[in-house]
């Protein structure tokens, strides 16, 4: 909510600066997003009558004019302005004057002298944009400098406020949170009781109280909907950023901001018959102030006269009932609606309004009259009239249940030594009535607090106004032993700082995502569906993270940027039978060079080796098996599951060449997915004897089927060799004469290493046979010749 400081002021003006209330306010949880100042700073400028106005001897566009800025002498200054003329009165920037971006000096304009300048809105900084001359009251006194006269060295405030703090809507919720907080007294908003003088009355009807407890109206007769909205009015209007429109709107706007409480005004003469708060019917529909007309159902809640839907309740009035200028009789209305009827209504129409934004957080129920008699008084002052008797309907209104609080409680929750006279006091300054016995607090919740419910509300009310500054850092103090083992589990941030370490970026993506998404890289027509998604393109849950990360490579790759490998960990979320599951995963994607560009090693595209080299070390110290398989994200036949101690950890494989097509990616891209759990698994560390004699080193070379792959065979042989070698490792694999054209010659280097002394050429030889005589058992090798 956006609002001016000097507004909040008339109200409530503690003996702080600008600064020190926004801090106050946001340490107070009522955080201030921006402090902004209504117009750049700038002097000498001062308010002018032109005097007289004539035509520029050499330019037919500019206009020498006579001005009295409140000096000794009249100023002659060249305009060029279409809108000048004579007895209008306008800003000047004498001689000397700062502007945001000029000083003004005296100077020749086509051979005249001009001694100052006539400012538009925009030269002021007050608009982006601007026709002419910034046109001032006719009542505005010359001479006075515009900034006083035009209040510019206010403030605006923004707040963000949470959505249980609806009763800080209006600037009297404001105000009476700054009392509170900073003990200064707080001026009511006074609603005077307009005297009747209108005998005629509009019935009204409650036929959904569930949704509308309460609904007050009354008839104003004899108003002039012409009648020119005061300045102070429109100022204020325009500075919490609504425009002005007429005067009985920006009566009913005005009310809105000042007391929190939405207001509509029918055209009287447009509706016939009773007033009726009901639920829409099947088939009606109603054409809104917005120019939408919207087909309605049950779950609308509408006002409705004898003909039909007259306003979307909460939400909009109705285009055929509007005050317009010809309106002389006006139906005023001032509602509560419940919460539960109005949330989620105007996101399903594809817009907003600011009675919606109120009405679904919470609207003092207490205050519906008290808001119809301000608005009723405003309007009668301005537009003239008679008023007629309020008309109203109450039933169900929410029930304010009270709330214990216990001073015990509330000091061994916030850790400090609060007694219970500055409870009460606290208490009292938040206007919460209560009644004590002891050190325990009985409170009502006052009918604007929907927020308070349980005593841990009220432990919270202490804690702001007592001040989060306040609360002591305590050191927590406890008992530590030695676990009788050490932890072997690692963290999702030691994944992290291990990938980081291999030159891959965090990317932290949305858990929603586009169907299509799933679709493509996860093979998932039955993807979990969002109930109110913010965005058509984020309408599922992600079951899979490789198109979440596909997507981030193709946006750093429009950035041209050339080398990319990201990471993420995050949750997954698949349905289920019973319910939903939601797995952490690690997944990450490669393309671009494998390494980054330089002169001692030439450029070569990352491959599906690099990364299954980033994902063995992901695993280290256990050793994973990979196995051909198939997904849907990755290439046919560049695709593997990664097994762990025979359960599948995931997925690696190079993307499949129909979605880097579709999704503008280079060919040369390779994704992994992986199981987080199962890789955060790791083994204990053990004490290993280091070897003081030498490495024996012996390479042989096997012929196997060319189907056969590596990897199981590589996998049979450590498990035939005995304890003392060290490392069986492929380095070659040849095709070609010599060899059958179904057959593969693969050559391992097997080293070993003894810590209890040197091998012998028995021990060599046999552990050289050992492994041979195992791949000729398993897979037919044979040693190569």
């Amino acid at each position: 909510m956006k609002f001016p400081e000097s507004w909040l002021r008339t109200l409530v003006d503690p003996p702080l600066g600008t600064r020190a209330l926004a801090d106050t306010l946001t340490m107070a949880g009522l955080e201030v997003e921006a402090v902004e100042a209504v117009a750049p700073g700038f002097s000498g400028v001062v308010v002018a009558e032109v005097l007289s106005v004539g035509k520029h001897p050499d330019a037919d566009r500019l206009s020498l004019t006579k001005v009295d800025a409140g000096g000794a002498a009249p100023l002659d200054i060249v305009c060029g302005a279409s809108n000048v003329r004579a007895g209008m009165r306008v800003p000047c920037a004498t001689v000397g004057a700062k502007l945001p971006g000029i000083e003004i000096k005296r100077a020749k304009v086509r051979g005249v002298e001009s001694h100052g300048m006539l400012c538009s809105a925009k030269e002021l900084g007050l608009a982006a944009d601007a026709a002419g001359l910034l046109e001032l009251p006719a009542d505005a006194p010359v001479g006075t400098d515009i900034r006083r006269y035009l209040n510019l060295d206010d403030a605006l405030l923004t707040l963000k406020l949470t959505p249980n703090r609806s009763d800080c809507l209006s600037i009297a919720g404001i105000a009476r949170e700054v009392g509170a907080l900073t003990g200064a007294p707080v001026r009511e908003v006074v609603a005077v009781t307009s005297p009747v003088a209108a005998t005629e009355r509009r019935e009204v009807a409650l036929e959904a109280p569930h949704a509308c407890p309460r609904y007050c109206g009354r008839v104003i007769r004899g108003v002039n909907a012409q009648a020119p909205t005061p300045r102070w009015m429109v100022e204020r209007l325009e500075r919490c950023g609504l425009r002005s429109i007429s005067a009985i709107v920006d009566v009913t706007n005005y009310v809105l901001l000042e007391l929190g409480q939405p207001l509509h005004a029918f055209d009287n003469a447009k509706l016939q018959g009773p007033i009726a708060a009901r639920l829409a019917r099947p088939g009606e529909s109603i054409a809104l102030l917005n120019e939408q007309t919207v087909k309605l159902d049950e779950r609308f809640l509408v006002i409705a006269d004898a003909r039909g839907p007259v306003a979307l309740a909460g939400i909009m009035g109705g285009a055929t009932t509007a005050v317009d200028g010809r309106t002389t009789d006006i139906f005023l209305e001032s509602a509560y609606f419940d919460p539960r009827a109005i949330a989620g209504r105007s996101r399903m129409l594809g817009f907003g309004s600011d009675s919606s934004y109120r009405f679904e957080r919470g609207v003092d129920f207490a205050g519906t009259v008290r808001a119809l008699e301000r608005a009723t008084h405003l309007i009668m002052d301005i537009c003239g009239g008679a008023a007629g008797p309020v008309s109203e309907a109450c039933d169900r209104l929410p029930q304010r249940v009270p709330v214990r609080l216990r001073t015990a409680r509330a000091q061994r929750v916030l850790g400090i030594g609060i007694g219970a006279d500055r409870v009460g006091d606290i208490l009292r300054r938040l206007q919460l009535p209560f009644e004590q016995q002891g050190d325990t607090f009985t409170v009502t919740p006052p009918s604007y607090r929907f927020d308070i419910a349980i005593e841990e509300d009220l432990i919270e009310e202490i804690a702001r106004v007592h001040g989060y500054e306040n609360v002591p850092a305590a050191v927590p103090t406890g008992g530590a032993a030695m676990l009788p083992a050490s932890e072997v589990r690692r963290g999702a941030d030691d994944i992290r700082r291990l990938l980081a370490a291999r030159d891959y970026h965090e990317a932290v993506t949305f858990s929603f995502v586009d169907e299509q998404w799933e679709r493509d890289f996860a093979g998932n027509d039955r993807p979990v569906r969002l109930a109110n998604p913010i965005a058509s393109q984020m309408s599922v849950m992600r079951s899979g993270m490789v198109g979440s990360l596909v997507d981030a490579a193709r946006r750093n790759l429009s950035y041209r940027q050339e080398r990319i490998r990201l990471f993420e960990v995050g949750r997954c979320f698949l349905g289920t039978d019973g319910g939903y599951e939601q797995p952490l995963r690690v997944a990450g994607i490669a393309t671009g060079m494998a390494l980054p560009e330089q002169w001692g090693v030439p450029g070569r595209a990352v491959d599906f080796y690099d990364v299954k080299a980033d994902v063995e070390a992901l695993l280290h110290p256990r050793m994973a098996t990979f196995e051909p398989a198939a997904h849907p994200a990755f290439h046919p036949g560049q695709c593997a599951r990664v097994v762990l101690q025979g359960k599948s950890a995931g997925f690696l494989g190079a993307l499949h060449p129909r979605w880097c097509q579709k999704y503008e990616i280079p060919v040369n891209t390779v994704g992994f997915e992986l199981n987080l759990d199962q890789i955060l698994e790791c083994q204990r560390a053990a004490y290993r004897e280091v070897a003081r004699f030498p490495t024996s080193r012996r390479d042989v070379a096997v012929v196997v089927a060319d189907s056969l792959p590596v990897d199981a065979i590589l996998c049979a042989a450590r498990e035939a060799a005995p304890g003392y070698v060290t490392e069986v490792a492929l380095f070659d694999v040849y095709r070609g004469k010599g060899i059958d054209s179904d057959k593969k010659s693969l050559a391992f280097r097997i080293l070993m290493q003894d810590t209890r002394g040197t091998l012998t050429e028995a021990d060599v030889e046999a552990a050289v046979s050992g492994i041979l005589k195992a791949l000729q058992e398993k897979f037919d090798a044979s040693l190569r010749k």
